[in-house]
């Protein structure tokens, strides 16, 4: 027979319980998108499955969702990190169904690429390059202000073109494109950093291991593309005709933002790319190959001291 103080234990533990129950109840039927999901579906639902359905609701209302409340997603609030909460109708039950989120689907296309294009990898520093760590000075002011108008004004439903940073070895080209990247990443924009003397050297041997057309569709589709440092690889005949052409061609066509860093303005680009490592002499294909980089890009001088010394 049970005591009475265990009796009236369990009857003042039960009664703390149904009070939290009810502000739990209230405050998940009070929450804006709940009365919004039960707006929509009121046609499909009683009050005996929304009753059901408290728990997840609650659950729900307590999550990030479209990332609007997690700086990272290391920092990921949610269940399953990486991963935000719709609310759907299940078998008369109300029940959450998780999707990746805008962050997850950045980093696991990001992963995809790094496995993918052992090109992408980059200095440190340009990783973590930001336009609060640009000096200022008017060697690059221009340069600067124009990287940050493409991030504020880009839209991927809207023709834009990218930037074609040239300049000295060391005044910091490459280093504009890792802020660019790391603003874009913020705003969730997808971008994919290449080296091209190395990208090309890559490409070459993937010859051999079938890669070669995944890593060229890759190239051409990826929404925001940055080729570093073309005009530093030793051209081939292959490398121009048969993988530069046509990348520039597709993105092109489909009007996708590319960006370059060279040390040689347009001209000498051209002039470059018109003599094969065989020293065959080819300007109308040079002409041709920069033809696609005028319409993609837009070139500016970056000045100043070498910053690597």
């Amino acid at each position: 027979m049970e005591k009475i103080n265990q009796t009236l234990k369990r009857l003042s533990s039960n009664e703390s319980f149904q009070k939290r129950y009810a502000q739990i109840r209230n405050q998940v039927l009070e929450h804006p998108d709940i009365k919004a999901f039960l707006a929509v579906n009121q046609d499909q639902l009683s009050q005996e499955i929304i009753e059901k359905s408290i728990t997840k609701l609650f659950e729900y209302i307590n999550q990030s969702k479209e990332c609007n409340q997690c700086q990272s997603l290391d920092g990921c609030i949610n269940i399953m990190k990486g991963y935000h909460p719709k609310l759907v109708i299940k078998r008369n039950i109300i029940d959450i169904q998780y999707e990746r989120c805008p962050r997850k689907i950045m980093d696991d296309e990001k992963r995809k690429n790094e496995r993918l294009i052992k090109s992408l990898h980059v200095p440190k520093d340009i990783l973590k390059a930001s336009f609060d760590n640009l000096e200022q000075d008017s060697s690059r002011f221009e340069a600067v202000k124009k990287a940050a108008l493409f991030v504020k004004n880009y839209d991927p439903n809207n023709n834009q073109k990218g930037l074609y940073f040239y300049g000295k070895f060391g005044v910091g080209k490459s280093y504009l494109l890792g802020a660019i990247a790391n603003e874009l990443a913020k705003k969730q924009i997808s971008s994919m950093i290449v080296y091209v003397p190395e990208l090309f050297r890559e490409l070459k041997s993937s010859i051999g291991d079938s890669t070669l057309n995944e890593k060229v569709e890759a190239l051409k589709n990826e929404p925001i593309l940055m080729m570093d440092d073309i005009g530093a690889e030793a051209v081939s005949s292959w490398t121009r005709d048969e993988i530069l052409g046509p990348v520039l061609q597709f993105r092109m066509l489909e009007n996708l933002p590319t960006f370059f860093t060279s040390n040689f303005d347009f001209k000498g680009l051209e002039h470059h790319l018109a003599y094969s490592q065989r020293g065959e002499e080819e300007k109308l294909k040079a002409r041709r190959i920069l033809e696609r980089i005028r319409y993609l890009s837009e070139p500016i001088e970056v000045d100043g001291p070498n910053r690597r010394l």
